[in-house]
């Protein structure tokens, strides 16, 4: 579910300190690339090579795709890690979340500049001086609830317990503040959960029914699901795992299967590679939201380089725009350039090693080309 405000942030927070194992054998399949990019495949495989169990991707560059797998789709099986896999996009939730609030800003039925108080009353302590701006950019103060939900490997100690948003905000509650309200950012997923309930509470529907009428309908987006309380991936995926030391030796933990109301609005989502750019580039390209509300989200303010439910990564050739995603045994990775015409996806299925210069290599060949 985590994620940070620079390009080599976001892949470095999302990856654990994983234990040293023999690497897996790198096996790829791609399409046709865009012109001037034989290198991105090379990278996809360095990744696997490095330890990661699958790493998948996709390149948008104008009309053209590029797309691969290297890697497996489970651990002791030679079957290729899939082209179209699934798998859960952790933090990616977040840009189609604030997507929906600030359409219902667009629409005039909430204002940035609403507080918390107003619409979920005593939700949270203080919160009327709360803003959803604040939630949106992470300036809230309101702690991290999942603290403690994770045992030392990286596994849920309640894997398949349902959670509701109320109870997530409640263990948030039972911790001091981080900071006042506007006063500084620090990435806290709870926000997300708050606004969930905020979509809930002025649309009168569940946010998962809001983001799949006003974004996956709309974009035709079939691959991408909010699953709920059901803890498959459904569809051709590569298999998630952790390494846990038992008897003195590290072994393989598939963790592909949770209970993802853990995560809710600020995590549940599961895609594809291709899905999540379709979105990014009709988000971009101004079919989703009005000039100024996407203006406003792409602005990271003064407090910290993050926008509202986006994150921004300097590369070389300018300031990208995207998120990063965690979930148990997933890694995902999703920038834009700022006019939309570029896109990357990557999703990984880490194991031992750190992906994090490759996957970085990757993004900024793929978006300075």
């Amino acid at each position: 579910m985590k994620g940070r405000r620079t390009s080599a942030a976001v892949v470095a927070c999302l990856t654990v300190s994983l234990l040293a194992t023999p690497a897996v054998t790198a096996t790829a399949a791609a399409d046709a690339s865009p012109s001037g990019r034989p290198g991105l495949q090379a990278l996809l495989d360095k990744i696997v090579a490095g330890g990661a169990v699958a790493a998948i991707a996709e390149v948008r560059d104008g009309d053209k795709t590029w797309r691969a797998a290297s890697g497996k789709a489970k651990m002791n099986n030679a079957q290729p890690a899939p082209v179209d896999g699934r798998f859960r996009a952790g933090s990616v939730t977040k840009s189609f979340t604030a997507t929906v609030v600030l359409q219902l800003v667009g629409e005039g039925k909430l204002h940035l500049s609403d507080s918390v108080e107003q619409w979920l009353p005593e939700l949270v302590d203080g919160g009327a001086d709360i803003t959803i701006r604040h939630l949106l950019q992470n300036t809230s103060g309101l702690p991290e609830y999942s603290t403690g939900m994770m045992d030392e490997a990286g596994i849920p100690k309640e894997r398949y317990r349902t959670w509701s948003a109320r109870e997530l905000v409640e263990r948030a509650e039972k911790l001091p503040r981080d900071f006042p309200p506007g006063s500084a950012y620090k990435y806290s997923n709870t926000n997300y959960i708050v606004l969930g309930m905020l979509i809930e509470r002025v649309t009168g529907r569940p946010y998962a029914t809001e983001i799949r009428e006003r974004i996956l309908r709309p974009l035709g987006l079939r691959h991408t699901r909010l699953p709920g309380a059901s803890p498959e991936v459904y569809g051709p995926h590569a298999h998630a795992y952790v390494p846990v030391t038992r008897g003195g030796k590290v072994v393989p933990v598939d963790v592909t299967r949770f209970n993802p109301t853990m995560a809710g609005a600020a995590g549940e989502i599961i895609s594809t590679t291709g899905d999540i750019n379709r979105f990014y580039r009709a988000l971009f390209q101004g079919k989703l939201l009005r000039p100024d509300l996407l203006k406003e989200m792409k602005d990271p303010g003064t407090t910290g380089g993050y926008g509202l439910g986006l994150e921004l990564a300097p590369l070389p050739c300018g300031t990208a725009f995207g998120h990063g995603g965690g979930a148990p045994g997933y890694l995902t990775v999703a920038f834009n350039s700022a006019d939309g015409s570029r896109q990357v996806a990557l999703s990984i299925t880490p194991f031992s090693g750190d992906p994090h210069q490759a996957a970085m290599a990757l993004l900024t060949s793929a978006l300075c080309p």
